[in-house]
């Protein structure tokens, strides 16, 4: 029997949208109904070197230059990257709480000239690309009313969710593939669950899973050619 690698699934949305609990059941049941070792992330991964100077900005200690903390933000990810594949390649899945898809959000809702959307995602092109990424869509408006409301950290603020989720709009738009499922994230927890469950038991039953490569997130952008002296 071929050696199947794991998959890789991203779960992304505005905070209060229910990023963490989807990622949680979904890590159980692919390791407790289908019988497949998993492991869980989330980015920013606070206890790394990177992840420690990101807390000490998110929760207002510190102040840092955007460009500098967009860079932070995409080495936290660098950092696991290894691992990520790692695992992938020896048949461990990985279910990620966020990835670059909300690096780039969060930097372009500061709407600077400077700091572009071509910028924004070059930082993170030969990341591990997931096979799938859930975009969990919720107007601020409702998700500020779950759970006692937004919390205390930088990000965490209607307005600036306000633009975070144009911006999502905007991301998804322009990179216009396979990879994104916008899901109503006002739909019952127990319904998303399933449907969840259901996408990767589908994708353990495909055969092309056995020997499948792991892509990487790829440029969008075609730089001019030289012309020949």
């Amino acid at each position: 029997m071929s050696h199947l690698r794991g998959i890789f699934i991203v779960i992304e949305g505005l905070d209060k949208a229910g990023k963490s609990t989807q990622c949680a059941r979904l890590v159980a049941n692919i390791r407790d109904k289908l019988n497949k070792p998993v492991v869980q992330m989330r980015f920013p991964d606070r206890t790394t070197p990177t992840g420690k100077m990101i807390n000490d900005y998110l929760k207002g200690d510190t102040e840092v230059d955007d460009h500098t903390i967009h860079l932070l933000f995409s080495a936290n990810r660098w950092e696991a990257a290894p691992r990520i594949r790692e695992l992938l390649l020896n048949g461990t899945s990985v279910v990620v709480d966020r990835y670059y898809w909300s690096g780039i959000v969060y930097s372009l809702a500061k709407e600077r000239d400077d700091l572009t959307f071509k910028w924004a995602r070059g930082c993170d092109i030969g990341l591990p690309m997931p096979d799938r990424c859930f975009f969990l869509d919720l107007d601020p408006t409702l998700a500020r009313q779950r759970g006692g409301g937004y919390g205390e950290e930088r990000y965490e603020k209607e307005a600036v969710q306000l633009k975070v989720r144009e911006k999502f709009e905007f991301v998804f738009k322009k990179e216009d593939h396979y990879h994104v499922t916008p899901l109503n994230a006002n739909m019952p927890v127990e319904q998303m669950e399933k449907m969840l469950l259901k996408w990767a038991e589908s994708y353990f039953q495909q055969a092309t899973l056995s020997g499948w490569k792991i892509d990487s997130v790829a440029p969008l952008f075609q730089e001019p050619r030289q012309e020949e002296e």
